[in-house]
């Protein structure tokens, strides 16, 4: 079947804008089938048809989005997933293959501040914006680390260079890729942490915090993080942080009118049960509806680990995968408090970070012991401040997301559910929106149980892999297997890795290595 974007009853599509034309179908393209409708997983149809493949995406998923689907309860709307959108050129990328802009799409807005970084005595960093306005709030803390910041920010631009705009989205599927990097990451000196690298330039602990959260929004312990994620910092200050009004759930009802209009066929709500192989290539999929489908070419953008270790036979010519699959490190759990209150809150920013007082070992907690803190740090998410059309007049709606240990560290959520969603409203309460218990008027919660489930993260983990160097570029998934000729993956566990520009390059990635094998060619690669 072919997909209708969904209808959204706020104002976050600004028109129908241009209609594309069908794309030209090449005669010699055989069969392409997408598994996983999130942002890398529509990116990748989409760029598949572009080249004039016929393309199927399906998801088990009753909505396309992926981790970025909508949840709607009591007149409010939550964006489940994704809210941060930073270098939208990646989204616009998809809209231009056929002619159109997303502007005529989707109204983006920039947000100020970026983040609202507060700490539980009530101190206060607006990060984002210029460098001067950067130096403005860190002379605030300590001026004698303006002139670090500043180092920083250089050191953190020329990783940006090469990290980002050189090899963001090249393939690292061969030994030499990965070679021809090594003298750049050895100069960079890649192997420091995030935190030893902001600690470097920077004295004030609390403005180390501040430089080093980035990584925890794409899964990793800054404390263990390469530092080439510093690259963030530029990343952000070229394209600035934006929200698309009716939430990430606008862009992502856009892109699904770009497919129907490309011509994709997407199927919904049906779950892959096993991937059927023989020799060196993909056959194609088993469905739980009982269906089968067949492909010339799968991608996959589901997490690799389950692919490799669910949806695929033991052993067999991808064993020694599997086997990796199943040792590598996991990203961190999450916990997400919605909830909508009957009274607002405009002395919120539109992205909030209550940082706990207790920074690495509360880390250490998450990551190694396993503990579920009684004292997380949250990132709160205030779209109203935005846009009033996500929840009823004169109400708000906002989620919380707590990093917590991953299934592999702690699974017992039916006994602590309760108990940490009461911890995540009352800190809320106390530290940024005075009276909220009282004013709630919906509330619900999910845990990494429910990434595992709904999602199939292996062990709920939020991010996939974590991004550690020992897990990056070469060391992370291929965006080509390695052991079947006409499979290739995308999303947050292949290179370069999780979060919205991530994944989108992840696509990318997995395009160029398609297009270099010759893989379109029915029967090709």
């Amino acid at each position: 079947m072919t997909l209708t974007a969904h209808s959204h009853d706020s104002t976050g599509i600004a028109g129908e804008g241009r209609r594309s034309p069908i794309p030209r179908r090449n005669p010699d393209a055989g069969s392409a089938l997408v598994v996983g409708a999130g942002f890398a997983g529509i990116a990748s149809a989409l760029r598949l048809a572009a080249k004039g493949a016929r393309v199927t995406l399906i998801d088990r998923l009753p909505e396309l989005g992926g981790r970025a689907r909508t949840f709607r309860k009591d007149g409010f709307t939550f964006d489940a997933g994704p809210t941060v959108i930073t270098a939208p050129y990646l989204l616009d990328e998809l809209f231009q293959l056929f002619g159109e802009r997303m502007s005529d799409h989707v109204d983006l807005r920039p947000v100020w501040p970026w983040y609202r970084v507060q700490w539980e005595d009530g101190a206060t960093f607006d990060y984002g914006g210029t460098p001067e306005q950067m130096c403005e709030q860190i002379a605030r803390f300590d001026p004698r680390d303006q002139e670090g910041y500043l180092r920083m920010l250089e050191r953190a631009e020329e990783i940006y260079r090469i990290g980002y705009e050189q090899l963001g989205d090249q393939p690292f599927d061969t030994a030499s890729s990965m070679l021809k990097a090594v003298p750049d990451m050895v100069r960079l000196r890649a192997q420091r942490s995030m935190y030893t690298f902001v600690a470097s330039h920077i004295r004030n602990e609390r403005l180390r915090q501040v430089f080093t959260f980035q990584p925890l929004l794409v899964g990793g312990n800054p404390f263990r993080t390469s530092c080439i994620y510093a690259l963030i910092q530029p990343l952000e200050q070229k394209f600035g942080v934006h929200y698309a009004m009716g939430g990430t759930t606008a862009i992502v009802q856009a892109l699904g009118g770009l497919l129907e209009r490309a011509g994709v066929e997407v199927m919904l709500d049906d779950a892959i049960t096993s991937v059927r192989t023989k020799g060196d290539r993909v056959e194609g999929v088993d469905l739980s509806s009982g269906g089968r489908l067949d492909c010339d070419l799968m991608l996959s953008s589901g997490d690799p680990v389950t692919l490799y270790t669910k949806l695929m036979q033991r052993g067999g010519r991808h064993a020694r995968t599997q086997r990796r699959a199943e040792r590598m490190k996991l990203s961190m759990g999450l916990f997400v408090s919605y909830f909508g209150t009957t009274k607002t809150y405009p002395d919120l920013a539109h992205h909030n970070i209550l940082l706990s007082d207790r920074y690495k070992d509360l880390l250490t907690d998450i990551f190694d012991r396993g503990k579920v803190p009684d004292d997380p740090s949250l990132y709160v998410h205030a779209p109203t401040r935005s846009d009033p059309s996500m929840a009823p007049e004169g109400n708000e709606c906002f989620y919380a997301l707590a990093p917590v240990p991953n299934l592999r560290l702690f699974d017992d959520w039916e006994s602590r559910t309760d108990r940490l969603h009461d911890i995540v409203l009352e800190r809320i309460e106390r530290h940024m929106a005075p009276g909220l218990r009282d004013a709630l008027a919906t509330k619900f919660a999910v845990t990494p149980s429910y990434f595992e489930r709904e999602l199939e993260s292996p062990a709920g983990a939020g991010f996939s892999v974590q991004p550690l160097l020992t897990q990056s570029a070469y060391l992370r998934f291929h965006n080509r297997c390695p052991h079947y000729r006409n499979l290739y993956l995308a999303g947050a566990g292949t290179h370069p890795g999780a979060g919205i520009p991530g994944t989108l390059c992840t696509a990318k990635t997995a395009m160029r290595c398609i297009e270099r094998d010759g893989a379109l060619t029915r029967g090709g690669a």
